[in-house]
């Protein structure tokens, strides 16, 4: 106990503990010193998925946002969800939820901690102070075996928050993305320059392909990106859903919003052709670090893709003295573009005993193939000086 300077005792105030399921019940500023300068952590950006229904009601994303307060101050949180389905998450687990069918029993409703649709490493247990992160991992468990909820799923923790779950004893999965770091590069040259002559000598070519069909890239903040111009993005989005007969998770609607509600943190990179856009691919960004998101065109032009999604985004970051560029889930084809494999992580916890064990000795297996290959990986670094650049993975593990 702390004492006052009149001498007296003071008692600590006590935590209390409840969940919202809408984020307009959270004050979101109270929301935003908690969650940072994360764009896609922010009230703005959680609101506009409500506003918009791309979660809530029938979506299969039930938001269930837990809160810890202290004195009625906002002290933690979490982006909590439950969820009846594993769309949209990025950490595969269906093969988890057969099993479970295969036995007579239900892998859903599960309870999800992570950002909808957006594989982003970021806080999950948002609090500066230890014991409202273990608070908050002790109410996930309560939560879990009150509603009879199979298991608890953190995805994409940062560094902070995964420390506190792995002490808790949480079971640990470990995945691979790909990020591009600008080493203060004074122009886009300067850092194919790093590169290997084989891997800068692709990338010349393919952005003469570009430029010789008479495309031509220029970036759009967030404050100049217009109503027309955001419609035209989402007959691109559109049409890379279509193009892998899916349906978009987002609506026209969203991006609406969060263009009003946060254009300082977007920049939407569009190619034309003969004055019309063709393409365009949309990114977020705070101080440090830029993510791209989601990109599509209505013609096709040879080397477009990567273009507009990796060297013009990476061309911004130089200008812009932005350090890093979050690529998104997946894709190999970025070693060849200067992204580098770095670690992620997720942590589940498993109601069900039995299955509890099954599930870690799986992931057993899969951290050995996860090794392996990101020591592959490694080897076909694409900078001229791979053998002395320090691994992400074996600067963390």
């Amino acid at each position: 106990m702390a004492k006052a300077n009149n001498g007296l005792i003071l008692r600590p105030m006590p935590l209390t503990i409840s969940v919202v399921q809408s984020i307009a019940q959270v004050n979101a500023c109270d929301w935003d010193v908690l969650a940072g300068d994360m764009p896609l952590l922010s009230h703005a950006f959680l609101r506009a998925l409500e506003h918009s229904t791309s979660i809530g009601d029938g979506t299969g994303w039930q938001p269930y946002y837990l809160l810890i307060k202290e004195d009625a101050q906002l002290v933690g949180a979490m982006p909590l969800f439950i969820k009846s389905h594993s769309y949209g998450e990025y950490v595969f687990d269906w093969a988890w939820a057969d099993a479970y069918a295969q036995n007579g029993l239900s892998y859903y409703p599960k309870l999800v901690s992570a950002i909808p649709f957006t594989p982003v490493t970021s806080a999950r247990l948002l609090s500066t102070k230890i014991e409202v992160q273990v608070l908050m991992l002790d109410a996930l468990d309560k939560i879990m075996h009150q509603h009879h909820l199979s298991s608890a799923h953190v995805l994409f923790p940062d560094e902070c928050s995964a420390t506190v779950l792995q002490k808790a004893d949480w079971m640990q999965r470990h995945g691979v993305q790909f990020r591009w770091e600008n080493r203060r590069y004074q122009d886009f040259e300067t850092f194919l320059n790093t590169l290997s002559h084989d891997k800068r000598k692709k990338i010349h070519q393919e952005r003469k392909k570009v430029q010789a069909a008479g495309v031509v890239c220029h970036a759009v903040l967030g404050h100049d990106i217009s109503e027309q111009l955001w419609d035209f993005f989402y007959t691109c989005y559109s049409n890379t859903y279509a193009e892998h007969h899916s349906t978009p998770y987002l609506s026209r609607a969203f991006f609406m919003e969060i263009g009003k509600t946060m254009p300082q943190n977007i920049v939407l990179i569009v190619a034309s052709r003969n004055d019309q856009p063709i393409a365009c691919a949309l990114n977020f960004y705070n101080q440090s670090t830029l993510y791209g998101r989601y990109w599509g065109a209505t013609q096709f032009v040879s080397g477009l893709h990567f273009e507009l999604c990796y060297y013009q985004a990476q061309q911004f970051c130089i200008e812009q003295n932005i350090t890093y560029f979050e690529g998104g889930a997946q894709g190999e084809h970025k070693l060849a573009r200067g992204f580098e494999p770095r670690p992620t992580c997720s942590y589940h916890r498993i109601a069900h005993a039995e299955f509890a064990e099954a599930i870690a000795q799986f992931l057993a297996r899969e951290q050995q193939n996860i090794t392996a290959y990101t020591n592959e990986l490694e080897e076909r670094a694409p900078y001229k000086a791979a053998t002395t650049r320090q691994s992400a993975f074996h600067h963390k593990q």
